[in-house]
């Protein structure tokens, strides 16, 4: 049976590949986004890809708009199988330099976004007892770093929001999922379209991976959601257990390497999607502008989903280690 996929952000960057990656297993799948540019070249990627694709234009801020668009989708599409949440914004600036109405904004995409999806997924599985909810998130879910205070704050409100709703769902003992999948530097189209006071064009902070390596883990999340949370990336693994033994020293690091490494040496863009969509009249497509330093793989990936293999070969190279020493004893 063809599942029912709702992906927010869907028309660039992350939520354009995971909706393509599960356009692959010929799933259904509504493209949730502003830019109607950018959410018509999606309808083709995923059609191409062999999935059916409702687009529909919505500002995932607006909870109203957000419940209507998970009414269409059942009434067109059918139950909701699989709900990812991506859509996002940011400000890239010093704290001081970013205005109130701006903070706001970024939270209202960044955070409430995240909530009401959630929430219009849920009153809809929660009474079939069935659905995953796949929260897109960030080691910046862990570690705010500078230049990215709105961005970051948010990230950790979803990180606390996605705790205390796993915590409900197992105490109600329901069959209904949600896990999160914390990303690294990913080279998606936010870094020339997001809302920068930098002097020069704002980056991801290598080393920097491909839109489909993130899109990939997102699909195995919606398959596997049994685990609260999963890593991609080696860089991101570093972060959040470096933060946690070592959060003072991670201060300095970033209080003295943040500003230029978020930084690339060539001017900033002028177009900004905080308040409208920058993919209106252009289609940004998956990638950012970075290809040729990001990678396409992830070893880190990999070691995650194949946990117990990996355990079992550690338990019995030890165990022979063991064996050969007392024999050589």
């Amino acid at each position: 049976m063809e599942q029912v996929v709702v992906v927010t952000g869907a028309s660039g960057g992350i939520g354009r590949a995971s909706a393509v990656a599960f356009a692959r297993r010929r799933a259904k799948i509504a493209l949730l986004a502003r830019g109607g540019t950018g959410l018509a070249a999606a309808v083709q990627d995923v059609e191409k890809a062999g999935g059916t694709a409702l687009p529909i234009e919505v500002d995932v801020a607006d909870h109203e708009e957000v419940e209507l668009a998970a009414g269409r989708v059942e009434k067109q599409l059918g139950p909701i199988d699989v709900w990812v949440n991506v859509a996002f914004s940011s400000v890239f600036a010093p704290f001081l330099e970013i205005e109130p109405a701006e903070f706001q904004r970024t939270t209202d995409v960044t955070y409430l976004g995240y909530v009401y999806g959630t929430r219009a997924a849920l009153r809809r599985m929660k009474p079939r007892d069935h659905g995953t909810i796949v929260q897109v998130g960030s080691a910046l879910a862990y570690r705010g770093i500078p230049l990215q205070s709105a961005y970051c704050g948010a990230k950790h409100a979803i990180q606390g929001f996605h705790d205390s709703l796993r915590c409900e769902l197992m105490h109600d003992k329901s069959s209904v999922r949600v896990t999160m999948v914390q990303m690294p530097a990913v080279n998606t189209p936010q870094f020339s379209w997001v809302l920068s006071r930098l002097p020069k064009h704002p980056q991801p902070v290598p080393p920097i991976y491909q839109p489909e390596v993130a899109a990939d883990a997102v699909v195995y999340a919606a398959d596997h959601p049994g685990r609260r949370e999963y890593w991609v990336g080696a860089p991101t693994a570093a972060t959040i257990v470096t933060n946690k033994f070592a959060a003072g020293l991670l201060d300095r690091y970033l209080a003295r390497t943040g500003y230029k490494s978020q930084q690339a040496d060539a001017p900033a863009e002028k177009a900004a999607n905080l308040w409208q969509p920058a993919d209106d009249d252009r289609d940004y497509g998956a990638h950012g502008a970075f290809d040729d330093r990001s990678t396409g793989r992830s070893y880190q990936v990999w070691a995650s989903r194949h946990r117990g293999m990996i355990g079992a070969l550690a338990a019995g190279a030890a165990a022979a280690s063991v064996y050969l020493t007392r024999n050589q004893r």
